[in-house]
């Protein structure tokens, strides 16, 4: 483009920063050359000076320099090698369980990071380039799983998907129900835990690395930085004392919640060596996160169904994740199905 134009945001490319902006209307724009426009005050909006990391708002005026043709970035740039192997590509694919223009719906398997951190350089975020399906820019993480826990997670095809589903999650209008096979069988059947959780010290800032301890309700306010925290639980079915199938709806986000409550309450969830001890053999006492033969020692904690409204379409949705092949065996060797369960365990207490 050898010509100064003058470009409008229109509606729906609003709220978002400049350089994010450029990159979509100018995919061949390195960040570099973006930022040094900047500096040298070439591309402007509203006729001021810009950081590319300023947000713009739908209506604003940017300034858009002579830029260089597509064409010529291609021939002078070095070719990119594939960060992803056609084994990764085929992987992430097939986890694929919903896919539409704008959301992309994700059976997570166990063992795979959602986001990457200092010593994870493969996980669902690197891997979501293989999910683009067409669309210029790969789909955006609304939410998190821990690593070992398998199940649904919903990614966002469009900035405007990601904003509804974002703001859908955050005011709880998304009702996530987990299924677990924990230690003992939790009485009352049916209960909620509203104990407060707090990082316990010592331990780093990052998710997976740091263990969450639970509050007392009656201590949160007086507890440095412990948040409130909210879950439901249904025991579905057990294996007389020993273990059970427990159905689980979380109704806060914090880190660990569901393992770190199931385990406040004598529970553990069957394979969590964090919260239950990992060198444990669960006999009949309600502890321990090990059933010990043929019952794997992997996490038994899975994301099976979310319920939310389509950030497009505004109809209710609602998609079930099947259990991972560890937890599948579990369930074969306890002799129960899928089907056993009711699709909302919790109706009587919503």
């Amino acid at each position: 483009m050898s010509r100064v134009q003058t470009v409008t945001v229109g509606p729906g490319d609003g709220d978002q920063r400049l350089d994010r902006w450029l990159k979509r209307h100018f995919p061949h724009l390195a960040q570099g050359r973006i930022e040094k426009m900047c500096r040298k005050g070439e591309i402007r909006v509203d006729g001021g000076r810009v950081k590319a990391s300023d947000r713009i708002e739908v209506g604003n005026q940017i300034r858009i320099p002579p830029l260089p043709e597509p064409e010529e970035v291609a021939r002078t740039a070095t070719p990119a090698r594939s960060r992803i192997s056609d084994a990764d590509v085929a992987l992430i694919q097939s986890c694929v369980l919903w896919k539409d223009d704008h959301i992309i719906a994700l059976n997570k398997p166990p063992g795979l990071p959602t986001q990457g951190g200092s010593k994870q350089t493969r996980h669902v975020d690197g891997l979501s380039e293989a999910l683009k399906f067409g669309l210029e820019e790969k789909p955006r993480l609304v939410h998190r799983l821990d690593k070992d826990t398998s199940g649904l997670l919903l990614l966002a095809r469009t900035r405007e998907a990601a904003q509804g589903l974002t703001a859908a999650l955050r005011h709880r209008e998304t009702r996530k129900i987990y299924w677990a096979l924990v230690a003992g069988v939790p009485v009352p059947y049916l209960g909620e835990i509203k104990y407060g959780l707090v990082k316990a010290p010592g331990r780093g800032g990052g998710g997976e690395g740091e263990k969450m301890l639970a509050v007392h309700p009656r201590d949160i306010d007086s507890t440095p930085g412990a948040k409130r925290a909210h879950s439901l639980y249904a025991t579905l079915y057990r294996v007389a004392s020993r273990a059970s199938w427990v159905a689980m709806e979380p109704l806060t986000g914090r880190t660990h919640q569901l393992r770190a409550h199931m385990a406040e309450i004598g529970h553990p969830i069957i394979g969590d060596g964090k919260y239950g001890g990992s060198g444990q053999e669960n006999m009949g006492d309600g502890w321990g996160a090990q059933l010990g033969g043929i019952i794997s020692k992997k996490l038994h904690l899975h994301a099976r169904s979310m319920t939310f409204q389509h950030p497009v379409t505004r109809k209710t949705m609602t998609v079930t994740a099947p259990l991972p092949d560890h937890m599948a065996q579990s369930w074969d060797t306890f002799g129960w199905t899928e089907d056993l369960a009711s699709d909302d365990p919790f109706a009587e207490l919503h």
